[in-house]
C-alpha cells in the first residue's frame, strides 16, 4: 500500500504543490504544508477506502493541511517579521522569470486573483486550472470527511452557485481595472 502511495504522490506532487502555492501565496509556505500533506498521506493511507479517486483524496489532504497551517497563530502574517533582504531576494527571483511570461495584463489578473479568499482561490484552481469535475471539487472542499450522497449533492450545487458568483465578481473587477471592455 505504501508503494502505491509513493507512486501516487510522485504522480501528483507538482500539481498539488502548485495548488498549495496558489492557496498560500508563496513557495516557502507551500513547501512546509506539502511536507505535512506527505506525512498525512503516510499516516492515513491504511484508512483510504477508495470512496473517491486518489487524486481527489490527495487534494483534500492538501486543503486540510493548508487550513491547519493558516489557523496556526505562528503562521499568521501579522506575526511574521519581514526579512531585511526579502525585497532583494524577490527582485533576483523575478529577474529569473522569462520575459514573455511577465506581462502587465497577466500581472494585473494575478493581482485580482490574489485578492480573493483562500477558499475562492482553491475553487478556481481546482475547477479551472486542474479541470476537476464538480463532484471531485465538492469532495475536496467539503468540510465533512465522509459526507453522505445528499450532503454531496447540496454542497456541489452550492459550489456551482458560488462559482457563478465568483466569475461575475472577477468579471466586474477586471472591467473596473480596465482589463476588459465595458461592452464585454
Amino acid at each position: 500500500m505504501r508503494t502505491a502511495a509513493a507512486e501516487g504522490l510522485a504522480l501528483y506532487q507538482a500539481e498539488v504543490y502548485s495548488f498549495l502555492c496558489a492557496r498560500l501565496g508563496g513557495e516557502s509556505d507551500a513547501h512546509e504544508v506539502f511536507a505535512q500533506v506527505s506525512e498525512d498521506l503516510w499516516r492515513g493511507i491504511a484508512g483510504f477506502a477508495w470512496r473517491c479517486s486518489f487524486r481527489t483524496w490527495l487534494y483534500t489532504l492538501a486543503r486540510h493541511a493548508a487550513i491547519r497551517f493558516e489557523r496556526s497563530p505562528a503562521n499568521q502574517a501579522a506575526r511574521r517579521l519581514e526579512l531585511s533582504r526579502a525585497g532583494e531576494l524577490a527582485a533576483v527571483e523575478r529577474s529569473r522569470t522569462r520575459p514573455y511570461l511577465r506581462t502587465d495584463v497577466k500581472d494585473r489578473f494575478a493581482a485580482l486573483r490574489s485578492a480573493l479568499t483562500p477558499d475562492e482561490q482553491s475553487l478556481l484552481v481546482l475547477r479551472i486550472d486542474r479541470g476537476l469535475s464538480w463532484p471531485e471539487v465538492s469532495r475536496i472542499l467539503h468540510d465533512d470527511a465522509d459526507p453522505d450522497e445528499a450532503s454531496m449533492t447540496r454542497h456541489t450545487a452550492a459550489l456551482r452557485q458560488r462559482f457563478r458568483q465568483l466569475k461575475q465578481r472577477l468579471h466586474e473587477m477586471a472591467r473596473a481595472e480596465g482589463l476588459l471592455d465595458v461592452d464585454s
